[in-house]
């Protein structure tokens, strides 16, 4: 029986989508047509490759150990194709990015249309979550994620960018309207807005430079997950908010935003670049997955340290 090299690409794809109907809608093809190609490979490999049942879809073991060999050599073949694409020094491809909406909205934006500006031949499809998601299984090429302890999947690639604090922010107004703020006590009598959704805790996390770490009760008036709503509250003057301080740079520049507390953070976290561990990434997903590693760095510096 003559190898038909659909099967190894088709039987990847199953694998990597944990199913034939989310396999199915990412190709955009008839899940039986999937399926004639697994079974077909099956046939040929005489082992079942994958279980199947009225719900769900099982990895054998013999599964396991031919997907590895299977995506290397789908990667070899990607790898033919972005040669002659690329060709001439000239990137081209289609590249999947996710990235939290904080990141996406202040720090990536100028990042990504600027690669987009130089490399017109590629193809950017930026996905923006505050989700933690499967990059194999969601096919995404790169994800920039922030972390503040160390990452559950080690058969990514993982590359460090960062440490981002997050810092204490009001409006000059507000700051006038309180008796005193120079303290974690004092943040007890202040109106405080929340990155994230409301919880039975009101107590907010800081750590002082030197190390110590405390908890103080306040009143939250205001938690959303987008952190453009969280600063342009703290701008109208709401309340006191801690937020990265890449998001603040542009208000506390403009006059709009002071840092208060400034002895004190309320948590540090980890930025990193992540990729799927596979051999043979495309030219275009490396070229901009270093050229996020080059600027992003400097874009999270705040304006008074450059």
């Amino acid at each position: 029986m003559s190898i038909d090299l659909n099967d190894y690409f088709y039987f990847v794809h199953v694998f990597e989508k944990k199913g034939y109907t989310a396999a199915a809608k990412a190709l955009d093809m008839p899940k039986s047509r999937l399926s004639r190609h697994v079974a077909q490979l099956e046939e040929r490999l005489g082992v079942r490759l994958l279980q199947r049942s009225s719900r769900n879809v099982a990895v054998t073991e013999e599964g396991k150990i031919f997907y590895q060999h299977a995506r290397k050599l789908v990667d070899q073949f990607e790898m033919a194709e972005a040669a002659m694409d690329n060709r001439g020094g000239r990137l081209s491809g289609k590249v999947v990015i996710s990235c939290s909406l904080g990141v996406a909205q202040f720090v990536l934006f100028d990042i990504v249309t600027d690669f987009a500006r130089l490399h017109p031949n590629v193809l950017i499809e930026q996905r923006v979550t505050n989700s933690m998601i499967d990059l194999i299984t969601e096919g995404v090429d790169i994800a920039i994620r922030g972390h503040s302890g160390e990452l559950p999947d080690s058969s990514l690639i993982q590359r460090f960018i960062a440490n981002v604090e997050w810092q204490f922010y009001c409006s000059p107004g507000y700051l006038e309207q309180l008796e005193q703020l120079q303290t974690p006590y004092d943040l007890a009598s202040c109106r405080f807005l929340k990155v994230g959704r409301a919880g039975a805790k009101e107590a907010i996390p800081l750590q002082h430079k030197d190390g110590l770490r405390t908890h103080q009760n306040t009143h939250i008036a205001l938690c959303s997950e987008d952190m453009s709503t969280i600063r342009q509250a703290a701008i109208d003057g709401l309340g006191v908010t801690a937020l990265p301080d890449y998001v603040c740079r542009a208000p506390v520049e403009a006059g709009q935003l002071v840092r208060v507390l400034p002895d004190w953070i309320s948590q540090s976290a980890s930025l990193s670049l992540l990729m799927p561990s596979r051999v043979g990434v495309p030219p275009h997903t490396k070229a901009l997955a270093e050229f996020i590693r080059e600027r992003l760095p400097v874009a999270l510096v705040p304006a008074i340290q450059k």
